[in-house]
C-alpha cells in the first residue's frame, strides 16, 4: 500500500530526464525556494545559455553532412525574451528564428533579430505580411492566395521582393513498386500535387516576390515519411528550376522530439499498466478511470493512447542526424546526400527540441487531502494552464523539493497522488494520473516540473479567476552560485554570465 493506494508491484514512477546544467539548478533546494518566496508561485525558470547549447548541436549536424542552412527557433514554443535575445546573440548566419503571429515578428525585432534572418510561418494576416516585408524577413506561404495577398501587399506599397517558400503537403510516394503511401491529411500547406497554380503565381508576380525554397508541413514523427517529403522537395525544386525559378533551400519544418522520461522501462511499465487498468485488471491509475484514449469494449482495449511518447532515445538534433542519414525511397540516397548534390541549403525549425532542458516550472503546495477512497490530492499555487504538460500528452514526474530539505530514506514511504489546481473548477487536474512521489508532500514544499519551456510552460497560461500566470526568471551559474534576473531584464551582454564566446 502506498498512501492508501494498492498497486501490484512498486510504485509507476515516470521520472524525468534531467541533464547538467538543469541538473545542477534542480539540486540548489535553497535556491529555489528563495526564488518562489520571493516571486510567488507558480515560477518559471530558464537557462538561457542552453537554448544557444541546443542551437549549436543541431548546427553540428549540418557541419558532419557538409551542409550549409540555417536554425530557425519555433517562437511558439515560448514566450521568453531571454531565451529569444540569447538566440539573437548567435551567429547570425547560422541561427533565426521562426515567427507565426505579428506579435512575435515585433517581440523577435525588439529582441535584436533583423529581418534577414526572420522565417514568418503560420497563419497571415494582411499586418502581419506587411511588417515582414517590409523587414525583409522570408515568408514562408502556404497557398497561392496567401501569396497574391503578398504581392499585393510589396506592390501597393513599393517594397523590395520578398523571399518566399512554398509550403507543401500531402506527399504521396507512387514511384516505389506496387506501394502508395499518403502522408497525414494537414490543414497547412499546399498539397504537392496542387503546386502548379503556386508556381505559377510565383511566375505572374515575379516583380513582388522570388521563390528561395521550398518547405513542407508533416503531422507525424515518422522518419519515413519525413525522408519521403524531403527527397520529393528536391525534386520538386528540379521541376521549378526547369521552369526558370532558382530555389536553393529546403526546409524540413520541425518535430524532432524530445526524451522526457530518462527510463524506459519505467515508460513500458506504466503504460502497460494503463491498458490493464483500462481492462479492470488492476486499480485505476487516473481521475475517474480517464483512459488517455484508451476504451475497453468486452474485454478488450480499444482506441489508441493520445500521448507523446515520453521516452524517446532519439530526439532532438540526433533525430534530424537520422532523417539525413536514412535512404530515400526512389533515388536511394540519403537526403544529406541529395541536398548536397543539388547544392541546396538545409533549414529546420526545432521549437520543443531547441529549449530542451532549458527551463522548469515550480509550484507550491497549498495543502493535502484525502478523499473519500484514500487518494491523496495535492494542491498546488498553479492551474493546469500554468504547466500543461497533459495538454500535449507528456506524461513525466514532477521532482519534490522539500521546505526543509532533501528527503531521505528515513521519511515516509512512496505515495501515490492526484495533483490538483487552484481554480474553482472541477476539470483542473494539473495531471490527470496518479503520480508517485518519495512521500507525501507537505504545506510549504515544492513541485518542480521539469523541462516544460518547449510548449508546457506559457502555451496555455490564463489569468482565468483573475489567478496570477507565472512569472519567468532567466538564471545562470556565476562562479560557485546562481544568480537571476526577470526574464524581461536578460541581455546576453550583461548578466548572468556576460558576452557569449
Amino acid at each position: 500500500m502506498w498512501g492508501g493506494y494498492s498497486v501490484k508491484d512498486a510504485p509507476l514512477y515516470l521520472r524525468p530526464r534531467v541533464d547538467p546544467p538543469l541538473a545542477g539548478l534542480l539540486g540548489d533546494v535553497p535556491f529555489l525556494h528563495s526564488l518562489v518566496d520571493a516571486l510567488g508561485s507558480p515560477l518559471n525558470v530558464l537557462l538561457p545559455e542552453v537554448v544557444a547549447e541546443n542551437a549549436e548541436r543541431f548546427r553540428s549536424v549540418h557541419r558532419r553532412h557538409h551542409l550549409a542552412g540555417r536554425v530557425y527557433f519555433a517562437h511558439k514554443a515560448n514566450r521568453s525574451s531571454a531565451l529569444v535575445r540569447r538566440l539573437a546573440a548567435c551567429d547570425p548566419a547560422a541561427v533565426g528564428i521562426d515567427v507565426a503571429s505579428l506579435e512575435e515578428l515585433r517581440h523577435a525585432v525588439s529582441c535584436g533579430f533583423t529581418g534577414d534572418r526572420i522565417m514568418a510561418t503560420g497563419p497571415k494576416d494582411a499586418e502581419f505580411l506587411w511588417l515582414a516585408a517590409r523587414l525583409g524577413a522570408t515568408v514562408n506561404l502556404d497557398s497561392p492566395g496567401e501569396l497574391e495577398q503578398l504581392a499585393g501587399i510589396v506592390r501597393a506599397y513599393g517594397l523590395g521582393k520578398v523571399d518566399v517558400l512554398a509550403r507543401l503537403s500531402g506527399f504521396e510516394d507512387g514511384h516505389a513498386a506496387g506501394t502508395r503511401l499518403l502522408s497525414r491529411r494537414s490543414r497547412f500547406g499546399t498539397p504537392v500535387g496542387e503546386a502548379d497554380a503556386l508556381w505559377e503565381a510565383v511566375e505572374r508576380y515575379a516583380d513582388a516576390v522570388e521563390l528561395t525554397g521550398v518547405a513542407y508541413h508533416l503531422d507525424t514523427t515518422a522518419l519515413e515519411e519525413k525522408a519521403r517529403a524531403l527527397e520529393r522537395c528536391v525534386l520538386v525544386m528540379d521541376e521549378c528550376r526547369a521552369r526558370g525559378l532558382a530555389p536553393r533551400a529546403v526546409d524540413v519544418g520541425g518535430g524532432f522530439g524530445v526524451g522526457y522520461v530518462d527510463d524506459a522501462g519505467e515508460w513500458e511499465r506504466w503504460t502497460t499498466a494503463l491498458s490493464e487498468a483500462v481492462l479492470g485488471v488492476r486499480p485505476p491509475l487516473t481521475w475517474r478511470g480517464h483512459g488517455y484514449g484508451l476504451r475497453n469494449e468486452g474485454g478488450t482495449v480499444r482506441g489508441s493512447a493520445a500521448l507523446y511518447p515520453a521516452h524517446r532515445p532519439v530526439a532532438g538534433p540526433d533525430y534530424l542526424e537520422e532523417l539525413l542519414a536514412r535512404p530515400t525511397p526512389v533515388l536511394g540516397r540519403s537526403p544529406a546526400t541529395l541536398l548536397l548534390e543539388h547544392l541546396h541549403d538545409l533549414y529546420v525549425e526545432p521549437g520543443r527540441a531547441l529549449v530542451d532542458q532549458c527551463g522548469l516550472s515550480l509550484a507550491r503546495v497549498l495543502d493535502v487531502r484525502h478523499t473519500g477512497d484514500g487518494r491523496p490530492l495535492v494542491r498546488l499555487g498553479m492551474n493546469a494552464g500554468d504547466v500543461s504538460l497533459e495538454e500535449h500528452g507528456v506524461l513525466v514526474d514532477p521532482v519534490l523539493l522539500p521546505r526543509g530539505g532533501p528527503v531521505t530514506e528515513a521519511d515516509d514511504e512512496p505515495v501515490g497522488v492526484h495533483l490538483v489546481g487552484n481554480l474553482c473548477l472541477e476539470a483542473d487536474l494539473i495531471t490527470r494520473r496518479l503520480v508517485f512521489l518519495p512521500r507525501l508532500p507537505r504545506a510549504g514544499d515544492l513541485l518542480a516540473f521539469v523541462n516544460t519551456a518547449g510548449y508546457a510552460m506559457d502555451f496555455h497560461a490564463h489569468r482565468a479567476q483573475r489567478q496570477p500566470v507565472a512569472r519567468t526568471v532567466a538564471a545562470g551559474r556565476e562562479g560557485g552560485s546562481w544568480r537571476w534576473c526577470l526574464d524581461e531584464d536578460y541581455w546576453p551582454v550583461s548578466y548572468p554570465q556576460g558576452v557569449p564566446s
